[in-house]
């Protein structure tokens, strides 16, 4: 859903419109005056999309200076630290003066653009918006960019131009001048993710057909795009690489070594989370799971579109109804709440960052409800349209690594939080039956980091326990 953009009144002089005394016979000189009328100009403020955001980015803005505005209407793209959200005008009026262009940051709260409420108004806002900049104290100053060093000659440089244009034709061809998403040549109807990736990859979205609900453009639509286009640069390239004497070395990454980047939104307040977890005296405690009814079961009901992740947080889920203790949190240092609710984060990496969807209620939902959910927060994570609920109220939360292999590792606690769990591979083990026999069984590691204000050593041995109960006889998770 959609956010609604916070705006306020700015203090403003009387109208023109401020009626001037009558000379007409009957009234007097002096008579009284109307009262002025003040210009509804208003500033379009930063709005807080989560809890944790202190500050946005511009990813687009939806709407052009001048365009008439509808209550309710997109405006603009805000990447916050989880997430782009479409931002919406609770107010009709125009968009009069944008402050904060494509790519800008700003704090919460701050002025980002000028909402007149009539045609009339747009040069007052606008001439207020430059009065504003002129004003805003000058920054520090900055050293002069170095000059670039001059470019190789290269005896094919006369084919790049050609090249670039192959492949612009190649992705123009690839949608229709007016398709569904389009509009009829409005705005082009695309999730914030593929605009921005369309930026990215230089791919006219004007120019491609939506695979997406109601022909919207998604991703995948973008990257399709870029793929033809590059493909048709590189037949185009491959044949002036025959003529070059030397060829060009080849990168092996896009990163471009010994440069400095600064943080993304979204890893600015992945690095201010770790550092407040640092405040917390924390523990961890180990344990080995045997997972082969696990696995069984797993490889019973995948074909159903169970995952294995919703599976972990469903038995994590049912372990924590046993032992509300781990369940709970410490926010100030004085007290501790028994959450209401077991709300399973699971830790997802996405491009540029860390986000953690939330399973809500999983100890209630069934696995083939919560692997449905599961895979939808997911996608909406990987798009960035994950909305703040379904990321920010977890009351306990699993890191899984075992899908690239590793065996066991250390989790850093979520602020607000009383315990994650790091979950490594299940791999064969050789080990001692009760017999007293050697044999073969699927074995895991996890490791749970805690918060000790709350949370001691005998509480989370015992939840361990329970869990591994579970796991080990999984006939539970698919009630």
């Amino acid at each position: 859903m959609a956010r609604l953009l916070q705006t306020t009144f700015l203090p403003s002089s009387p109208s023109l419109y401020i009626a001037r005394k009558s000379s007409l016979p009957g009234h007097p000189r002096n008579g009284p005056r109307a009262a002025p009328i003040q210009s509804k100009i208003r500033e379009i403020f930063m709005p807080a999309l989560s809890s944790t955001m202190t500050e946005g980015k511009i990813v687009s803005w939806v709407k052009s200076e001048g365009d008439k505005l509808a209550k309710g209407e997109s405006v603009v793209v805000v990447e916050s630290d989880k997430a782009d959200m479409d931002v919406e005008t609770f107010y009709d009026g125009y968009l009069a003066a944008i402050m904060v262009e494509e790519g800008g940051v700003a704090a919460v709260g701050s002025a980002i653009a000028l909402l007149a409420e009539t045609e009339d108004e747009i040069a007052e806002a606008k001439s207020r918006a430059e009065d504003d900049s002129s004003s805003a104290p000058p920054g520090p100053p900055t050293a002069p960019a170095p000059a670039p060093a001059p470019a190789p000659q290269v005896e094919t440089a006369a084919s790049v131009a050609p090249v670039v244009r192959a492949a612009a034709t190649v992705a123009a061809a690839v949608g229709s001048a007016v398709h569904p998403a389009s509009e009829g040549g409005k705005r082009v109807v695309a999730s914030p993710y593929a605009k921005k990736l369309a930026k990215e990859l230089k791919v006219d979205l004007g120019m491609l057909v939506g695979s997406g609900p109601m022909g919207r453009i998604v991703a995948k639509d973008v990257e399709a795009a870029a793929d033809v286009a590059a493909d048709a640069a590189s037949a185009a390239t491959a044949g002036a690489a025959v003529a070059a004497p030397v060829a060009a070395p080849e990168k092996s990454s896009a990163i471009e070594l010994g440069t400095v980047v600064p943080f993304t939104t979204m890893q600015g307040a992945v690095s201010r989370n770790m550092v407040e977890s640092l405040s917390v005296p924390t523990f961890r405690v180990g344990y080995t799971i045997t997972t082969d009814a696990l696995d069984a079961l797993y490889k019973k009901i995948k074909s159903k579109g169970v995952t294995m992740s919703a599976l972990l947080a469903k038995a994590t889920a049912l372990a924590l109804v046993k032992h509300p203790v781990i369940n709970s949190s410490c926010r100030d240092g004085n007290s501790f709440t028994y959450n209401s609710s077991i709300n399973i984060a699971v830790a997802v990496a996405i491009d540029g960052g860390l986000i953690t969807p939330v399973l809500q209620d999983a100890d209630k939902v069934d696995i083939y409800s919560l692997s449905r959910k599961w895979k939808e927060l997911v996608d909406k994570a990987r798009a960035k349209q994950l909305q703040p609920h379904e990321y920010n109220t977890g009351t306990f939360t699993l890191s899984n690594l075992g899908m690239f292999g590793v065996d066991r590792f250390d989790a850093i606690l979520p602020p607000g939080t009383g315990a994650i769990m790091a979950v490594g591979a299940s791999q064969p083990t050789v080990v001692g039956t009760k017999d007293g026999r050697i044999g073969m069984k699927n074995q895991m590691q996890v490791n749970v980091t805690a918060d000790h204000r709350v949370i001691y050593g005998a509480d989370l041995a015992q939840f361990l326990r329970t869990l591994a109960k579970i796991i080990e006889d999984p006939k539970d998770l698919t009630f």
